[in-house]
């Protein structure tokens, strides 16, 4: 009786574990990713001349101010090896915690193994009058060159 009795759980067992396998595939896995476009605040919010990195954890952006008051959105990753730079403010530049790589303000390299700019995204006024970054849309940093000048698209001027 004893074992007929272990047979016959260890089937149920079984057959039990393959069902809930077989359930498993009607909940399948979602990967959630911040979204693509987000708004980021007014211009008045914003000094000149200043970066902003409020949004650097949640969306990976950095958002910045130029002194002559144009704006762009900067992805908040080194060309290096990804890694995320830390804003110096001080010293006005972007500085890469792995293997030393110095971004200017506008994201041109210009020390360590960087091989380019960061990377932009586009940036636009919304309907309501709130910046509004499009990380869909992107400006790669091109070896040597300055985004200002590479990109005007990438800047937006309020």
């Amino acid at each position: 009786k004893f074992r007929r009795r272990l047979g016959w759980g260890g089937v149920v067992g079984f057959l039990t574990i393959n069902s809930l396998a077989f359930l498993r595939f009607f909940y399948p896995r979602v990967l959630f990713e911040p979204p693509t476009k987000f708004k980021v605040g007014f211009p008045s919010d914003y000094p000149p001349g200043q970066v902003n990195s409020q949004y650097q954890k949640e969306f990976g952006t950095w958002i910045i101010r130029l002194q002559d008051g144009r704006f762009f959105a900067m992805e908040s990753k080194c060309t290096h090896l990804g890694c995320t730079p830390s804003w110096m403010d001080a010293q006005k530049k972007f500085k890469c915690p792995c293997h030393g790589s110095g971004y200017y303000i506008s994201g041109l390299n210009f020390e360590g193994p960087a091989p380019r700019p960061m990377d932009r995204f586009k940036i636009t006024l919304a309907e309501d009058g709130q910046l509004l970054v499009d990380k869909t849309i992107k400006f790669p940093g091109v070896p040597g060159k300055e985004s200002n000048d590479e990109y005007p698209q990438s800047l937006l001027k309020v």
